[in-house]
């Protein structure tokens, strides 16, 4: 070593660099050696090879492999002029997203081995191009190619001059820089995020004013989109093309340079248009060859040391601009201000260190930690911009809230593409971070990858009960969009943003089709004796018509099945006998309410539906009945095994045993009260389309309570309903159809039997007016016991008919009592067809209301109770475009926060989740950034450059 200088150099740097390693360790600025090989891999394909970071550590991976051996082929080429086509064809190809293009393919081609019909890609993986985007890139290289081809070949080469072919693409360049800065600038709401742009509409509340206002905006968004992914590349592609520097063949410098300049002119074109104009520019300026940068350096070489230099000052400007945000956070903190402000007076003091850290996490492109979130700056280790484990979405964390974020997640995705097309969200670059507001709903959305007209994106949702911590936060981000996107018309015109320094700058606002939430409090409409009065009445129209609808519904799906081979006789129909008892029940059919259900009948139990109501299953188990109950004595306990093995073992689980308390006694040989209808026939040869299925028909009540409640069926309500039927398409005479069908006094009778055996079902033993806290309950699915409730629970089909029928009737007399009365039959049948077509009325909690949402249903309604308020509450999701406020977050402060969360679990062994380094802090937006109750990710690719339905 003492013969060779330059390892005896080396061997001083490495002494002194060892002593410092154990301290580098201890603060956390030693890269662990995964981290590092990953962070290294990135930086020499986005700085050395001209890519972009990858969604995922695969991608990245196969990319960097195919990105190196593209500048090692090249370097083998004998001929210059297959150099440089070789050079743009796969500078091209590696900017597309040929991951996404290569699923489809092959999806395409499996699909049409196999000979099925056209199917839809799995959710995860939708379609994300079209044949004629396939035709414009196969275009967009032909050109391309051609170009290159054609100045490389023909056109002079010669030292660089303001007279020169290449000094005049540069001028050309140039021009096009300013143009799309300028245009894109235009699009946002802020100009260098500090102006108000004057171009921006004012108020965007309303969607359709905004719409109509923003329309010149979105005609120079297009012309914008045309100069950036045609006019640009083909421009830069000349620009290289004629440098004299590819007739040096075999030379390292030129592959390298060369190759990152053809893929940057794709991957990332305002980046290289700056980087280009800049080295042109420098070659305008400073023409002498006596100096190094001229002469050492070839073209590609200089760029890329320009797009390093780009890189690092954009970097060092959004760290130094999160550490002044961290000093004026903790000075703005009057909790903090005392022990925070020794800390802020040093670094004031001693602020050139301070530099020194900020430039040397910027050299390394690590980021800034602040300690504790504390103004105490650490430099964290370098590590890749995908700083988690796993691919995108694998830690999702799914809620009762995931739901809405699902259904949104694909319109926001068109809204967004639009968005990045024409600039408003100024220059994409991977590791940008943006932020959505929508009423009560955050989402946070992060570029992973960026391409030709494609952008990887991960989407993430914050739940909807928000903490103490999150509303603090989130009124923050409401003042900051307020200041921006609310403006008065005397607003004056190129204002200062008011809240400059923030880590949030807003961008503009994007059209979404998505929920709107709304809840109400419905005190005076469900506890009104009036409106409880009309409830009941209204109920029965609202059976009858809905078991008219589905029997109509049902004949016409068998109809093919059912037909009449005479049509001249009569339809028998066969009700059970006197003496027969109903339909025999399986051992696993038999059950019984347990006291706990008993005990939620009582008068003072009311409850939320969505913590303690009984659903599905559970709910199904507890409304079933013990086949032949034997009770000697009413009141007294008995208990019955269910399954096959004898009564006198008790069965260890305790869910197969069914107790029965204070239950009627039964009477069996007593039957000359209960209903009996001998064997009867249809007085006209089409009512059996209308007909209940035969298990609806048989008897449960007794024959003078059926007589007592034969006055509440509607007969006109009937008469109507059936005449405005549209189901027999078979039938040559319709309205004389239903007429006769109408006049068919046994099939009313079963109508009869089964809408007021459902109505005693659902308003139990007494029939009075019910009271509020009994229709939240049965809205819930929870039934009162009552000599019918058996009957009803052994028949699924209709017990949810029934309930449909309960919740329809509730939101009936909702809509009367803020709407005004109903006028005539025909208005209630159309508010019935409403109900049916365009809402569902359930409960928040039920698998249904999320299919509503995914299938995206006009309105959905339910109803609550806080107990908190002790108020019945309605909640009303409405379907709508609306505007969802996006602005951009300085990404420095993004990575600073989450590498001190990193330290703090690693180093610190601090889990606390009352911390003061998690904290709300309405400055830094810290609880958001470090929210662990982001959901869900979602992986989405965008293209930004062909308008998609």
């Amino acid at each position: 070593m003492v013969n060779i200088p330059a390892l005896e150099q080396m061997s001083q740097i490495l002494h002194i660099l060892f002593i410092f390693l154990p301290f580098l360790w201890a603060l956390g600025t030693l890269p662990p050696p995964d981290a590092l090989f990953l962070w290294a891999m990135e930086q020499v394909l986005e700085f050395g090879l001209g890519g972009s970071s990858m969604s995922t550590h695969l991608r990245l991976l196969m990319m960097f492999i195919v990105s190196a051996g593209t500048a090692v082929t090249s370097y083998f080429i004998p001929n210059t002029l297959g150099v440089v086509l070789f050079m743009t064809g796969l500078g091209f190809l590696l900017s597309l997203n040929l991951s996404e293009m290569g699923f489809v393919f092959k999806h395409s081609v499996t699909r049409h081995r196999v000979g099925t019909k056209s199917k839809a890609l799995p959710s995860g993986s939708k379609k994300q191009f079209t044949w004629k985007e396939c035709l414009f890139y196969i275009v967009v290289l032909v050109l391309a190619l051609l170009e290159t081809s054609l100045l490389h070949h023909f056109a002079g080469f010669s030292q660089i001059s303001k007279n020169s072919p290449q000094a005049i693409v540069g001028y050309v360049l140039m021009i096009l820089l300013t143009l799309l800065w300028l245009l894109r600038e235009i699009q946002s709401v802020y100009i260098f995020g500090i102006f108000r742009n004057p171009f921006y509409p004012k108020d965007v509340q309303a969607v359709t004013l905004f719409l109509e206002k923003q329309t010149r905006l979105l005609k120079i968004g297009v012309v914008r989109r045309i100069l950036l992914n045609l006019v640009s590349p083909f421009a830069m592609i000349a620009f290289l093309s004629l440098d004299n520097s590819l007739q040096g063949l075999h030379s390292v410098s030129v592959s390298i340079g060369f190759t990152r300049a053809f893929r940057m002119v794709w991957q990332n074109t305002e980046n290289a248009l700056l980087e280009t104009v800049i080295v042109s520019a420098g070659h305008l300026l400073i023409p002498s060859t006596d100096i190094w940068w001229n002469r050492s350096l070839d073209t590609g070489i200089r760029l890329l040391l320009v797009g390093i230099m780009r890189d690092r000052l954009i970097q060092f400007i959004s760290k130094l601009q999160f550490a002044v945000t961290v000093l004026l956070a903790s000075w703005t903190e009057k909790k903090r201000r005392k022990s925070t402000t020794t800390l802020c007076i040093l670094n004031i003091v001693f602020s050139p260190f301070v530099l020194v850290f900020i430039v040397f996490s910027t050299l390394l492109s690590s980021p800034l930690l602040p300690l504790f979130t504390l103004p105490l700056f650490l430099v964290g280790f370098p590590r890749p911009s995908q700083s988690w484990p796993g691919v995108v979405g694998t830690a999702a964390c799914v809620c009762a809230d995931t739901v809405y974020y699902y259904q949104m997640v694909p319109n926001l995705t068109a809204a967004l593409q639009s968005a990045m097309a024409a600039g408003s969200l100024g220059l994409l670059l991977p590791g940008s971070h943006y932020l959505g507001r929508f009423q009560d709903r955050l989402i946070w959305i992060m570029i992973l990858e960026h391409g030709y007209t494609y952008c990887c994106i991960n989407i993430k949702g914050l739940e909807l009960q928000e903490t103490s911590c999150h509303t603090a936060e989130a009124r923050k981000v409401d003042e900051v969009f307020e200041g921006a996107f609310e403006q008065e018309e005397y607003t004056r015109v190129c204002s200062i943003s008011e809240h400059f320094g923030n880590v949030l700058t807003p961008c503009t606002v994007l059209p979404v089709k998505l929920y709107s939430d709304a809840r109400s409090v419905l005190s005076g409409i469900i506890d009104s004796h009036d409106n409880l009065k009309e409830f009941k009445g209204d109920l029965v129209k609202v059976l009858v018509w809905i078991l008219v609808r589905y029997c109509s519904r049902r004949s016409s799906m068998q109809e093919n099945v059912h037909k009449i081979e005479n049509k001249g006789k009569a339809s028998l129909i066969i009700l059970p006998d006197l003496n027969t008892s109903p339909q025999t029940q399986s051992p696993e059919d038999t059950g019984s309410l347990n006291s706990e259900t008993l005990d939620d009948w009582s008068d003072d139990n009311v409850f939320d539906d969505e913590t303690t109501i009984k659903t599905g299953k559970e709910e199904k188990d507890q409304l079933k009945v013990l086949q032949d109950i034997n009770v000697p004595i009413p009141g007294s306990v008995v208990s019955q095994r269910v399954d096959d093995h004898s009564t006198g073992t008790v069965p260890e689980n305790s869910l197969y045993k069914a107790v029965i308390l204070g239950y009627p006694a039964i009477d069996k040989g007593k039957h000359e009260d209960m209903v009996f209808i001998p064997l009867k026939e249809f007085s006209c040869p089409h009512s059996h389309l209308l007909s209940l299925p035969e298990e609806w028909t048989s008897n449960c009540l007794p024959n003078s309570k059926m007589r007592e409640m034969s006055s509440l069926f509607p007969e006109d309500w009937y008469q109507f309903v059936l005449r405005q039927l549209e189901c027999f398409h078979s039938e040559e005479n319709v309205p004389n159809v239903l007429e006769e069908i109408a006049k068919d006094r046994v099939l009313k009778d079963f109508y009869v039997h089964a809408v007021l055996t459902c109505y005693f079902s659902l308003f139990g033993v007494d029939n009075m007016v019910p009271s509020p806290g009994h229709i939240l309950r049965v809205y819930s699915g929870v039934l009162p016991w009552s000599l019918s409730l058996d009957w009803l629970t052994e028949k699924p089909e209709l017990f949810q008919l029934a309930l449909k029928a309960f919740r329809y009737t509730l939101k009936l007399m909702i809509d009367k009592a803020s709407l005004g009365p109903i006028e005539d039959f025909k208005e209630l049948a159309g508010c019935l067809e409403e109900y049916e077509r365009d809402w569902h009325i359930g409960l928040v909690s039920d698998e249904k209301w999320k299919e509503a949402v995914l299938q995206e249903k006009p309105y959905l309604f339910s109803l609550g109770y806080d107990p908190n308020m002790g108020v019945y509450t309605g909640r009303v999701l409405t379907l709508q475009e609306l505007l969802i406020q996006v602005g951009k977050l300085n990404a420095e402060a993004v990575r600073g926060q989450w590498a001190n969360l990193s330290w703090e679990l690693l180093y610190a062994t601090n889990d606390d989740e009352e911390r003061y380094s998690i904290q709300a802090h309405p400055l830094l937006l810290r609880n958001l950034t470090k929210s662990k109750n982001l959901i869900p990710h979602n992986f989405h690719g965008l293209s930004s450059l062909l308008p998609r339905a």
